[in-house]
């Protein structure tokens, strides 16, 4: 009777206990079913049940209460002390079932290891930590919350006496997200409940949030990893983080650095992109060498030229001693003046005009004459520059060539025709057919995108735009340009888009121009006003009457 008063008056009602004594480290889960608890007591008739300190509790002896009507559960004798336990539920013991699972698997393999349960400010339930000393590995069970900062210091923590440190979290969160981003995946743990047990299971997070789990019993702990018995492996070591991604401002400029290969072993070499080591020159910083990472099906660049990052670039940022490197997609080759203004080349180049060709030393008379070339003028040399040696070989050549020229008239406030084209990149262009015109203006400007201007917009004929404009801008995906009337509006806009994208230093743009058809205003029809009765007769009757004089006229 004195069991059942202090139950009805105690509050204190957990779900988990240790078997033994107050100090055991033997976790149990209370059936909460009734039927379940007949067969529990049955099953084990000698244990004891203590509200453990290993749990946060006061250790004081537990009693294990039947109810039908509610869940069974465990309740502190009426004479126990004052219990500040703060964590009763289910997976108040996880950090204990983790414990005994690993160290049943650590039994099971033969291995050398140190189990061991960490408060880490919030109770001796935050963390579980294993040791394996033949292959100096830590492994980390994160119970409890935690942010970057704190995981920062206890992996530091943990390091100063490990090879490798391998993170199980229990929950999701901001650094969970951390590990996925990095590595490409995220190792999970989790309880369910089974009977008067937490059935430990170990998932692997993916970058969808998904996580495939497997229980713990059916792995093998190794020096390297858990090993599934349905031959899934979980690394604990993945092989290298991903890199720390910036930004970089607009203005980057860079020459290839002649002769020097890039590191084999770099961890910025990716599938699909060339990696080269240039000589690169920041916007208001000093040169640089480092390497850089272009598209792979792009035609590289080469020494000694310079060129400019015309799209957006990004820096990569390794961790600890990998370094650096600089990626972006779009870059255009800059003519000899402009690419000695930058400080990274001074070497002469003979295809400059300013720079005459070195002799070969015999007599002028033993030089074969050549057909003079007709003379340029100042302007034509500067802003077409000239074409020796520089013809396109293949299609990336030709599509780079036309882009430059075209940015550069772009930087220079200029439209040009297709016969300054030609005469600037190769003179095979002039025997272009409208088709061939048309597809090659098609791949030079795609893809579409709305912060790049379409440079196509900057070619005229009888200075106006091109009349085939309007079967190349359905092709690129302006929507309507198959059908709207306003195509010569469109590339006015689209040219001083393409003027403040390229000048220097470039201005914003304004927004692309739309060809959606305008909503046809409805015109309502007037309501007829009512006419007022004339009175011009009735005026024009009395004067015949009476006259002008007031006297009254005889009627006829």
């Amino acid at each position: 009777m004195t069991l059942l008063r202090g139950s009805m008056l105690d509050h204190r009602l957990v779900q988990t206990a240790v078997i033994g004594h107050k100090n055991s480290d033997h976790p149990v889960i209370l059936p909460m079913d009734a039927g379940e608890l007949d067969r529990w007591r049955k099953a084990h008739p000698g244990y004891s049940y203590w509200c453990g300190l290993q749990l946060g509790g006061c250790g004081g002896e537990l009693s294990d209460r039947r109810y039908t009507a509610k869940v069974c559960h465990f309740a502190h004798h009426a004479t126990a002390p004052a219990c500040h336990r703060k964590n009763n539920g289910e997976s108040s013991a996880d950090h204990l079932f983790i414990k005994r699972g690993v160290q049943g698997l650590l039994a099971e393999r033969k291995m050398k290891g140190r189990v061991e349960t960490r408060d880490l400010g919030t109770g001796p339930g935050d963390a579980v930590d294993v040791y394996l000393p033949d292959s100096r590995r830590r492994l980390r069970f994160q119970l409890g919350a935690v942010n970057y900062q704190a995981w920062r210091r206890a992996d530091d923590e943990l390091a100063a006496d490990a090879d490798g440190i391998d993170w199980i979290f229990a929950s999701g969160g901001p650094v969970t997200q951390q590990f996925v981003g990095r590595h490409g995946y995220c190792l999970r743990v989790r309880c369910e409940t089974v009977g008067g047990e937490r059935r430990v299971h170990i998932g692997a997070e993916a970058w969808d949030r998904t996580v495939s789990w497997t229980p713990l019993e059916d792995c093998l702990l190794t020096p390297a990893g858990i090993v599934a018995s349905r031959a899934e492996r979980i690394h604990l070591s993945p092989a290298s983080p991903g890199p720390a991604v910036f930004p970089l401002q607009a203005g980057l400029v860079f020459t290839p650095a002649p002769g020097v290969p890039a590191p084999a072993d770099s961890p910025f070499a990716v599938e699909g992109r060339r990696l080269l080591v240039a000589d690169v020159k920041p916007a208001g910083s000093p040169v640089v060498r480092g390497p850089i990472s272009l598209p792979g099906d792009t035609v590289g660049p080469s020494a000694p030229h310079v060129y400019r990052v015309t799209g957006d670039a990004r820096m990569l940022v390794g961790e600890g001693a990998a370094g650096w490197a600089v990626e972006f997609k779009r870059y255009e080759r800059l003519e000899v003046r402009a690419a000695r203004r930058t400080g990274l080349r001074t070497t002469p180049d003979t295809s400059d005009p300013a720079v005459p060709a070195t002799r070969t030393g015999r007599p002028e008379e033993s030089q074969p004459r050549r057909k003079p070339e007709p003379a340029r003028t100042k302007v034509q040399a500067s802003v077409f520059g000239s074409t020796a040696g520089r013809a396109p070989h293949t299609k990336d050549e030709l599509l780079t060539a036309v882009r430059d020229t075209l940015a550069r008239h772009a930087r220079r406030q200029r439209t040009l025709t297709w016969e300054d084209l030609a005469r600037t990149v190769g003179p095979e262009l002039a025997n272009y057919s409208t088709a061939e015109r048309q597809s090659l203006l098609v791949e030079v400007d795609s893809p579409l995108r709305e912060h790049v201007p379409v440079l196509s917009a900057l070619l005229r004929e009888n200075g106006k735009p091109l009349p085939y404009l309007s079967q190349v801008l359905p092709r690129l995906g302006v929507l309507y340009s198959g059908i709207s009337m306003r195509i010569a509006e469109w590339t006015v806009v689209e040219t001083e888009r393409a003027f403040a994208a390229y000048a220097v230093p470039s201005r914003a743009m304004q927004p692309r121009l739309s060809l959606a058809p305008t909503q046809p205003v409805v015109r309502r029809p007037a309501k007829p006003k009512k006419e007022k009765p004339s009175t011009r007769g009735v005026y024009a009757r009395i004067d015949r009457v009476w006259g002008l004089d007031g006297k009254k006229r005889g009627s006829r």
